[in-house]
């Protein structure tokens, strides 16, 4: 017999939550916390549902660390680290094995919670009659007015992204049996991202402007040119790429638009004044990461991909839009 609602938020969920502040052991109706002194808060909430953000059989520890890191993401390309969450899971009536679905899933969100320093501090669990779907309100702490934003980008800055483009694109190419081969690489930067927390809080001073990359390089871009008011030009043969994607590419040259189209990257996507640049090589070298200079902003307004030839690459320069 399947558990009822508490009974699967005793067993499951309250040991990932604190048992003092700001979560009493889920045993209220909501968290009472005080933002740590001198620290702002930073708030985002991300919804994930089966068929549209993952595959309705995907494995219940991939969707939950999914679910937590694309929202720590967020917080990163504000400069946050990491404080609490809140989890919202409609589970669909009909699913079977319902208590060892949330016992895999339980396990992805405790995995995570290890990693990124933080813990659940409260939520909702309920049927639907639709897929399964969650919502991950995620809190993080960012010291007092030094959260990134993105507008504030000047003309001549240059545009930077960390780690490779298209990446996990590819992955869901190959998920999809678009693509044939080697890919469990690109498959794995799909299904859990790896969000860019420490290079996010170093870049206070340094960046003029940031967010991640969720919806694709070109209409990520394209956000802080309008938040900026102003245009880009991006260079082709800068974008980086993994050897894994490399490789894939060599084979399936018409995906190669995915490398700035397509979404699920979860790198940082900032820009910076030119000299600011060695400040930027120190830092991937800090920290160990690949951060590319891929172009700068310009006054006309227009997103450009400049080729090999010259010749501008971009055709639509709109991301993933859900409507």
């Amino acid at each position: 017999m399947t558990s009822g609602e508490f009974e699967l938020i005793a067993r499951y969920f309250k040991p990932l939550a604190s048992a003092d502040a700001p979560a009493f052991g889920l045993g209220d109706d909501a968290a009472v916390f005080s933002p740590p002194e001198n620290k702002d808060l930073v708030m985002t909430k991300d919804a994930l549902v089966a068929g549209v953000h993952f595959f309705a059989d995907d494995a219940p520890d991939l969707v939950a660390r999914k679910a937590v890191r694309v929202n720590i993401s967020d917080l990163a390309a504000m400069g946050a680290m990491p404080y609490g969450y809140l989890l919202a899971l409609a589970i669909p009536k009909e699913m079977k094995n319902i208590d060892d679905w949330v016992s895999k899933f339980a396990r992805g969100l405790a995995q995570d919670q290890e990693k990124f320093n933080w813990s659940l501090i409260g939520g909702d669990t309920v049927s639907t009659t639709g897929p399964l779907s969650l919502s991950v309100t995620a809190i993080g702490t960012v010291e007092r007015g030094c959260a990134l934003k993105r507008a504030g980008a000047q003309a001549g800055d240059q545009i930077y992204v960390s780690g490779s483009l298209g990446d996990s694109a590819l992955g869901l190419a190959f998920l999809k049996g678009e693509i044939e081969g080697e890919g469990a690489a690109l498959i794995k930067r799909y299904q859990i991202p790896e969000p860019r927390t420490e290079l996010g809080a170093k870049l206070f001073g340094i960046a003029t402007a940031a967010m991640d990359i969720s919806d694709g390089l070109a209409g990520d871009l394209g956000h802080i040119c309008e938040q900026s008011d102003l245009g880009a030009i991006i260079y082709e043969n800068s974008l980086p790429l993994s050897k894994a994607a490399g490789k894939v590419l060599e084979r399936y040259c018409a995906y190669k638009d995915l490398i700035w189209r397509g979404g699920d990257d979860y790198e940082l996507l900032f820009t910076a004044p030119v000299d600011q640049e060695k400040s930027i090589e120190q830092l991937a070298v800090e920290l160990d990461l690949r951060i590319t200079n891929i172009g700068h902003m310009t006054v006309e307004k227009d997103l450009i991909i400049v080729d090999k030839a010259g010749k501008n690459r971009m055709f639509d320069k709109q991301g993933y839009q859900h409507f």
